[in-house]
């Protein structure tokens, strides 16, 4: 009934500052292993996340185009993070059918 297994996921995360694009990726990580097929989810595990592209892109901006420059940065991370995922198996589970 319980199903263990390990599994690498890829997501992908962006935000105004670099703990809000990791923050951004790590909660996608549930979305992706319930993509898996594990319907009842009991524990996700991280064992290892490994940075797959970080990039950061600096924009110049300007008041009315001429005063006050100021330069804004947006962030955004790929990461591959491996999983221990723990859940119950619904398929496998034998339900006892009877008439209402």
């Amino acid at each position: 009934m319980l199903k263990r297994f390990e599994t690498t996921v890829r997501v992908k995360g962006r935000g105004a500052t670099r703990a809000q694009a990791f923050a951004d990726a790590l909660n996608g990580v549930q979305r992706a292993v319930m993509n898996d097929g594990v319907k009842v989810l009991l524990r996700i595990e991280p064992q290892n996340v490994e940075v797959v592209q970080a990039e950061e892109v600096q924009i110049k901006e300007r008041f009315l185009f001429l005063f006050l420059p100021r330069i804004r940065s947006k962030f955004s991370v790929t990461l591959d993070v491996v999983v221990n995922v723990t859940g119950i198996d619904a398929d496998a589970v034998q339900f006892d059918v009877r008439q209402a």
